[in-house]
């Protein structure tokens, strides 16, 4: 991020399209099975290029995991849901992840990647813990509301229900097509995954009702 602060607007435009190209080629293909020549062709610049921002394709893989954790934390920041009622809070950030997990494949698909590497790459990184331990101070403060205006229950852990939540959407979108496909019904249509929002919503806040 602070390199591409210092770069000239002409390289950082080409900085732009080569992790846009990166995204694209490695929520396709992984990171093993991306190719270099690929993502230079995707982005209109050349492999010397790609190798002057970023060094390795490893090292492009993790900035693009990174940027892809990043976005998603500062779309969450925006819901500011510390001025709502507990309940609505808690149902506006259970919504919002499956919502973005829905929106974004390309994000559900680098996380699967990055586990098949045993977060080998995000060890690396100091930037994505970073960003979670303030949501889930959030969410913890969001728990405390709750259990103060008498309306959550006051044993919860906050890191297992945020895992929870991220798990009632994420395993709908990784495995809509065989899910699908089994039962006979397209569950990639909006009204499906309206049915899905109200569902896991529903379960958040019947385990939080004390």
């Amino acid at each position: 991020m602070e390199e591409a602060r210092t770069l000239s607007p002409r390289a950082a435009a080409t900085r732009q399209r080569i992790l846009d190209a990166a995204l694209a080629e490695f929520a396709l293909n992984g990171l093993a099975g991306a190719r270099v020549d690929e993502i230079a062709a995707r982005s209109g610049a050349n492999k010397r290029m790609l190798y002057a921002h970023f060094g390795s394709k490893e090292e492009l893989w993790l900035t693009v995991l990174e940027r892809a954790y990043a976005a998603k934390r500062a779309e969450e920041r925006a819901l500011e849901v510390h001025d709502l009622p507990p309940g609505e809070a808690m149902a506006r950030l259970v919504r919002f992840n499956l919502r973005y997990t829905a929106a974004h494949p390309e994000f559900v698909a680098l996380l699967n990647q990055e586990n098949i590497h045993r977060a080998a790459y995000l060890q690396r990184s100091a930037a994505v813990p970073a960003l979670y331990s303030p949501l889930v101070d959030e969410l913890r403060e969001t728990l405390r509301r709750g259990a103060e205006a008498g309306v959550f229950r006051r044993d919860v852990d906050p890191l297992q229900l945020y895992v929870t939540m991220l798990g009632l959407g994420h395993f709908w979108v990784a495995n809509r097509h065989t899910l699908s496909t089994i039962f006979g019904e397209d569950l990639g249509t909006e009204a499906a995954l309206e049915a899905r929002e109200r569902h896991v919503v529903e379960v958040v806040l019947g385990y939080l009702r004390p």
